[in-house]
Parts: C-alpha cells; sequence; structure tokens
C-alpha cells in the first residue's frame, strides 16, 4: 500500500480511499502519522487519521469524540479516564485500550463504584488490558482458595463470580461480602509467607467499591478472572500489555526483600522469588524488546 502525502512545516497531507486529509500538527496522532510515513508503514495511516473510527470500534459505538470532549451515548463525559485517553492520544500512545476501558466502566450501574474506581485507578494506576478490562494482585491460600472462607478455587484460568447485589457497596465498611483484590502492598499483607499470589483481571463493570481503609488500595468486585500466579510486579504503564507468555523467560533467585523476613532461627533469604523479563514500548507504544523486571 502506498500513499501519497505532503508534509509542510505544521501540516501533513495524506490521500486515500480517493479523499484527501489535511491534518494540522494539532491532531492527536499527528506524530504517529508522520512517523508511519518515515517508516513508510502506510497501512498503518488510515486508522490514525480516523479517530472517530477507531473510537466507535473500541467502545462498539457509544463512545464520541468530538471538539475536544468525550461523549457516552451522547452525554458528555468529564473525569480522569477522558483525561487519560486525550494525554494517550497526544502523545501517540495507544489509546484504544483505555476507550474501551471508559466504554465498561460507563456500564457500572453504581455512580458510586464509577466515582470511586476513577480514585483507585488514579492512586494505583493498575494496568489496562487490551480489552478494556484491568490487572489488579490478590491473595489466597497455598491450597488455591480464598482466606476468609477456604472454599473458593483460584487455580490459574478460573472466572469466579458472585451476586452483585449480595457484595457491600459501603465505602465506609473495610472487611466485608464481596471478592477483594487491589495493590501488591495490599496483597502481601495476607496470610504470610505459605500464601499465594496472584494477578487477577476485572471488568470496571463489576467493580461495586473501594473500601476506605488500607489507604484505598483495594476494592470488591462480585467477578474477576485469575489470570496468572504473581511472577513480577505488574508494570506501572496505564495500558502495559501483559501475558503468561512472557513470563517464560524468567529464573528463581533469593529474595532478601525488607517485605520477607527471615526465619529467626537463621538469617538467610526466606524464599525465593521468580525474577522475569518484560516487554517494553518505544515513545509511540510499539514494543521494542525486553529488560529485566525489577
Amino acid at each position: 500500500m502506498n500513499i501519497p502525502y505532503i508534509i509542510t512545516n505544521n501540516s501533513i497531507t495524506v490521500v486515500f480511499d480517493g479523499i484527501s486529509h489535511t491534518l494540522n500538527d494539532g491532531h492527536p496522532n499527528y506524530a504517529a502519522i508522520k512517523q508511519a510515513i518515515m517508516d513508510r508503514q502506510f497501512d498503518k495511516i488510515p486508522a490514525l487519521v480516523d479517530i472517530p473510527k477507531a473510537i466507535n470500534k473500541y467502545s462498539h459505538g457509544n463512545i464520541e469524540i468530538k471538539n475536544g470532549s468525550i461523549k457516552y451515548a451522547g452525554q458528555l463525559v468529564h473525569n480522569y479516564v477522558c483525561d487519560k485517553i486525550f494525554s494517550f492520544m497526544k502523545e501517540g500512545l495507544p489509546f484504544e485500550p483505555v476507550v474501551a476501558f471508559l466504554d465498561k466502566l460507563m456500564k457500572n450501574p453504581s455512580k458510586r463504584a464509577v466515582n470511586e474506581l476513577y480514585s483507585f485507578l488514579e492512586h494505583k494506576a493498575m494496568p489496562i488490558t487490551p480489552n478494556g478490562n484491568f490487572l489488579a494482585y490478590k491473595s489466597v491460600n497455598s491450597n488455591w482458595r480464598d482466606h476468609h472462607t477456604d472454599t473458593f478455587d483460584n487455580g490459574v484460568g478460573n472466572t469466579l463470580e458472585m451476586v452483585r447485589n449480595g457484595v457491600c457497596d459501603d465505602a465506609d465498611v473495610g472487611c466485608s461480602v464481596g471478592f477483594h483484590a487491589g495493590s501488591l502492598e495490599y496483597a502481601r499483607s495476607f496470610g504470610g509467607g505459605a500464601s499465594r499470589l496472584l494477578i487477577v483481571e476485572i471488568d470496571p463493570s463489576d467493580v461495586v467499591s473501594i473500601p476506605k481503609d488500607s489507604d484505598c488500595q483495594k476494592l470488591r468486585t462480585c467477578k474477576y478472572k485469575v489470570v496468572a500466579e504473581y511472577a513480577q510486579k505488574l508494570p506501572d504503564h496505564y495500558t502495559e500489555e501483559y501475558s503468561e507468555k512472557e513470563e517464560f523467560d524468567s529464573y528463581t533467585e533469593p529474595c532478601y526483600c525488607d517485605e520477607c523476613p527471615a526465619e529467626e532461627e537463621e538469617e538467610t533469604e526466606s524464599h525465593s522469588v521468580l525474577v522475569s523479563f518484560h516487554n517494553v514500548r518505544d515513545e509511540l507504544g510499539r514494543f521494542k524488546g525486553k529488560v529485566k523486571a525489577q
């Protein structure tokens, strides 16, 4: 595919499908389009130019971006997630997962839960998956069952669910009914050395409340999926992709961290941890190689 183009000091004109498109340097994907031309990756240009089409695809037609604002089902929306979408677009980073996240979040039946989740994400910046869900940590017993009842099987790949209206929706109540997940610091505070740390995937529409205790580091949800056993700290990048496949490049070494004190009888490591390598992105959000996880 070869697309005719003209680049000036502050604009780019490209022609495809019989239509001429002129974009000034204020276009969210201006830098990405210019880079695609320089790399002669012309097949990427139509999607970069037609932002409304990309937004429509990832939000199932529910979200519209026009004149610097975002509408959901025709209603104006302005919040932390919207700011992230505009920020990613401006920086040329993949914004589609955040659009998918907002689409799912707006389907949450609880206005309070929606507002609380904004704060939680801003506080801990849990990474978003390509399908618009997000990842968090959870601690369980060594037999893969929950700490509280020892009945819910948290084997990797399992999806756990309970009736939503049975989950406590009061943020002022700390420990109550519902599935809990949260930050690494929060998850590590349960069960001691015999526990398993898991990475779980949660649909924003299933979040019920963000309790105010534990420094707002946990949430209650009615449903989640166990995607992996903990191997490395989740990346801080808001839409960094995560998959078990990346964990295969790993090895085991002693852990001497402050959070894992040694046994009283001996001053040696308390356990071993899996040290892994993960993909990193360039300034355009493209994967460019692997680095050792810190």
